[in-house]
């Protein structure tokens, strides 16, 4: 997939309030695991809807699975979202620079 389609998936995955503060509460280290129960209580949501959050984070990459018995535990991925800041900061910094020939420019096609 190119990076401009994979960006968007990532904007779209991120443009939840949910899936942020999952992202928050694993990221800040306060817990040492969380599993879908978890977060489902601390998000005050059900679990289904917990399980499809999660879903959505890790096709993106940015969630690691980690079985412990019965329970997944989830981490961040700190690699893959690493690259997708990169990835949002490359890409702002062509927003406010002129190509100087934009027929030849292929940064736009990525």
């Amino acid at each position: 997939m190119d990076r401009v389609r994979r960006i968007a998936e990532v904007f779209k995955a991120l443009g939840d309030t949910q899936r942020l503060r999952i992202i928050r509460m694993l990221a800040s280290g306060m817990e040492k695991r969380l599993c879908v129960a978890d977060l489902a209580e601390k998000l005050g949501i059900t679990q289904p809807a917990a399980s499809q959050h999660i879903k959505v984070l890790k096709n993106i990459g940015i969630l690691d699975p980690n079985r412990k018995g019965y329970h997944v535990y989830y981490n961040i991925n700190t690699v893959v979202l690493s690259d997708y800041k990169k990835a949002i900061d490359e890409m702002f910094k062509m927003a406010f620079e002129s190509c100087p020939n934009y027929d030849t420019c292929r940064g736009h096609e990525d």
